[in-house]
C-alpha cells in the first residue's frame, strides 16, 4: 500500500502531500512556488507554448532551487523536445523526473540517473501502468483524466455535476492498484477547477482514505487544502495510538476493542494515520 514510508514501498516518499505546478518559463515563480507548496513541478511541457520552450530550458538551467524539493517534468519520450529537455536537466542538480504519457518501459530508458513519476494518462499508458511500476527508476505512478480522455476521442472527464466518470475512475483506481502492487507510490492529479476547494478537498480526502501519497496541484491557493486532507486531526492520531497500545496489551492476533473486531488490517490503517501524523 503506497504512503509517506509506508507497508511495500521501496523507498520512502521523498516529499509532503502538496505538488505544485510551475511553468518553467516563469522564472520568477519559481521560489515562491517552492515557498508555497512541499515541492515544485517545474513544468517544461503543457504549460509551457512550445514556442518558448527553448526558452524555459535556459531558465531551468540557470534556476538555484534546493534539489530536494524540485521535480521537473520533461516532454514526453516521443516528442522532439525529449531530447533537449533531458540535456538541459542534466546541466541542473535536480534529479526528480516526471514523464508525461509514459507507455512503456521503452520511454523510460534514459532515466536510469533519476526518480522518476511516471505520469499514465493515456490509454496505452494506464494499461501499461502494472509495467511502469516495475522500472528501477519509478518512484511513483501519477494519472492524468483530461489526456486519458483526450486519447480516447471523448470530450470530458467529468460529470456536469463535477464528479469523474467512470473511465477516469477506473483509471485512477487502476494506476493506484499497480504501484501498490509493485510496492511504490501513486500520486493523485490536479483539480483544474481552482475556486473549486471543496470539490478539492473531498478529492483530496478521498486520496488519503485509499492509498495515495500526495496530489498535484496547479495553484498555490490549492496547497493548504490539500495539506489539510492529509493531516490527520488530534482525535484521529489519539485514537490511532491508543489502539495500538491496546492491540500491544492483547498480545494477540484479533481482539474486541471499543465494541469491534480488531484484526491485522484495521491496525495497518492506524499505523498509516500516526505516519500521516
Amino acid at each position: 500500500m503506497p504512503g509517506a514510508d509506508g507497508p511495500g514501498a521501496a523507498r520512502p516518499f521523498p516529499w509532503g502531500p502538496a505538488l505544485l505546478f510551475c511553468p518553467a518559463d516563469r522564472p520568477e515563480r519559481y521560489a515562491k512556488a517552492l515557498e508555497r507548496a512541499d515541492a515544485v513541478i517545474l513544468d517544461l511541457e503543457d504549460a509551457v507554448d512550445p514556442v518558448r520552450r527553448a526558452d524555459a530550458r535556459e531558465a531551468l538551467v540557470a534556476s538555484d532551487l534546493d534539489p530536494s524539493r524540485v521535480i521537473v517534468r520533461v516532454n514526453p519520450a516521443s516528442s522532439d523536445d525529449h531530447a533537449a529537455d533531458l540535456s538541459a536537466l542534466a546541466a541542473t542538480p535536480y534529479r526528480a523526473v516526471m514523464l508525461p504519457k509514459a507507455e512503456s518501459a521503452a520511454d523510460l530508458a534514459a532515466l536510469d540517473r533519476y526518480d522518476v513519476i511516471a505520469l499514465c494518462e493515456t490509454a496505452a499508458g494506464v494499461l501499461a501502468a502494472p509495467t511502469l511500476a516495475r522500472q528501477r527508476s519509478v518512484l511513483a505512478l501519477m494519472w492524468g483524466a483530461e489526456d486519458l480522455v483526450a486519447s480516447l476521442g471523448g470530450t470530458s472527464s467529468r460529470h456536469a455535476d463535477g464528479t469523474y466518470r467512470d473511465v477516469a475512475r477506473h483509471a485512477r483506481s487502476s494506476v493506484l492498484l499497480a504501484a501498490a502492487a509493485a510496492g511504490i507510490h501513486a500520486v493523485d492529479t490536479v483539480h483544474l477547477d481552482i475556486a473549486d476547494l471543496a470539490g478539492l478537498a473531498a478529492e483530496a480526502e478521498d486520496a488519503v482514505a485509499v492509498g495515495f501519497a500526495a496530489t498535484a496541484c496547479i495553484h498555490p491557493g490549492q496547497v493548504e487544502t490539500i495539506r489539510a486532507a492529509y493531516r490527520p486531526d488530534p482525535d484521529e492520531v489519539e485514537a490511532a495510538r491508543a489502539l495500538l497500545a491496546a492491540a500491544e496489551e492483547a498480545g494477540r492476533g484479533v481482539f474486541r476493542y471499543d465494541g469491534r473486531m480488531v484484526d491485522g488490517p484495521v491496525l495497518a490503517h492506524a499505523r498509516a494515520v500516526l505516519r500521516r501524523s
